[in-house]
């Protein structure tokens, strides 16, 4: 499995909106861009995306922006992912053989606890409001 940059701007985009979740101030697209690193063509075909989930709202016009669609902790990774690339982990289709049966089980088994994690974890725990990372060692 390959995490797409779709997915990882996606995520920093969102993480990004979140600070200002509560604020009443919505998100532009160039400042998003700018702030984390995102080309703003690709940023509004992910902002698309995300719209279409419903991670999103939209306002048009000169003091449109973008907004999260829910509170931060209830946004989960898998939502995300959901969102931009579908199911976590694909499956090729292809049991047959004598091992096809149980290599299915397996993969089953690994998207499951994908899942699980991908759930466990909410927008809010991706932001760091005083704008620089803690380290504890």
């Amino acid at each position: 499995m390959k995490i797409s940059v779709k997915v990882d701007y996606a995520c920093r985009v969102l993480a990004e909106m979140a600070r200002l979740h509560g604020t009443g101030a919505l998100a532009q697209i160039e400042q998003l861009a700018a702030a984390e690193a995102v080309p703003p063509n690709f940023l509004a075909q992910i902002l698309g995306s995300l719209r279409d989930g419903g991670l999103v709202v939209s306002k048009r016009g000169i003091q449109g922006g973008y907004a999260l669609a829910r509170p931060p902790e209830q946004i989960t990774l898998y939502d995300i992912m959901q969102a931009i690339d579908g199911e976590l982990l694909g499956f090729s289709g292809n049991f047959e053989g004598r091992t096809g049966r149980r290599m299915k089980e397996v993969w089953t088994e690994l998207r499951t606890t994908l899942d699980e994690k991908a759930r466990a974890v909410t927008l809010d725990t991706l932001v760091t409001r005083s704008g620089s990372a803690m380290y504890h060692i």
